[in-house]
């Protein structure tokens, strides 16, 4: 079974591949998905990376949580779920006549 970890306080300037093979000194890295701003593509200093197994996963936290990254610390820890999201936009519909005659 695989395990998702998160990886925060990461330097702008990390790749995809870069963090994948710092994390493959620890077993299997099935995923990196360094997170990224839609509009400007910039980094947003976090990712997750996705382990084979367990037991890989707690080497790779062991083994990279406090690492200085470019003059970072970065943090890693086991991701928790995602919280669901309130899916109420606050508006829609028809605002009728306010005032106004028809």
């Amino acid at each position: 079974m695989s395990a998702k970890l998160y990886v925060g306080n990461l330097p702008y300037s990390i790749t995809q591949q870069s963090l994948q093979e710092k994390f493959a000194q620890f077993g299997q890295v099935n995923s990196v998905n360094v997170i990224t701003d839609r509009d400007t593509g910039q980094n947003k200093g976090f990712a997750f990376v996705e382990m084979s197994s367990n037991s890989e996963a707690q080497k790779a936290i062991q083994g990279m949580n406090g690492v200085n990254i470019d003059g970072r610390d970065i943090k890693v820890n086991e991701a928790k779920p995602q919280a669901p999201r309130d899916n109420r936009s606050g508006g829609g519909g028809f605002g009728g006549a306010r005032g106004g005659r028809w």
